[in-house]
């Protein structure tokens, strides 16, 4: 309880909002596993990330699902999606917290957040794959 109250108080003072846009959402299929992203890294269907077209890369989003509530943090590490219906496409882990998989396309409400890379540092953030020169090995590999 002491650590999601320290948590909840320490985003209240560090995420700013920056804007709000709502589109239709995607995600990315498992064929694109490994291919290089727009920012030089690779894709992972674990990962929390996403394109979009116009914020840039490395900047964090808010993306909510208007009709669940559930939402998710993500990272922009792509370009895309280059339909004119579609705002956003995820990452197959992100679109799976937002519960889309079933629908393919789902409409999203996307906000522009300020995460100060101090926030990482004080908490942490569980990473599941290591990537040595452009290969992905679990954790459990190293244990």
């Amino acid at each position: 309880m002491k650590l999601l109250t320290a948590f909840i108080f320490i985003f209240s003072f560090v995420i700013n909002i920056f804007s709000q846009e709502k589109g239709n959402a995607t995600y990315y299929s498992h064929k694109l596993s490994g291919r290089k992203t727009s920012d030089g890294g690779r894709y992972h269907p674990d990962s929390l990330t996403c394109a979009h077209k116009t914020y840039p890369l490395g900047t964090y989003l808010l993306v909510r699902n208007p009709k669940n509530d559930k939402q998710v943090i993500v990272k922009v590490t792509d370009r895309g999606p280059f339909s004119k219906r579609l705002t956003i496409d995820l990452s197959f882990s992100a679109a799976k917290k937002l519960d889309i998989i079933q629908q393919g396309v789902a409409k999203v409400e996307i906000t522009q957040i300020n995460i100060p890379e101090s926030v990482f540092s004080i908490i942490p953030v569980p990473k599941s794959y290591i990537q040595v020169k452009d290969i992905l090995i679990p954790n459990s590999f190293w244990k």
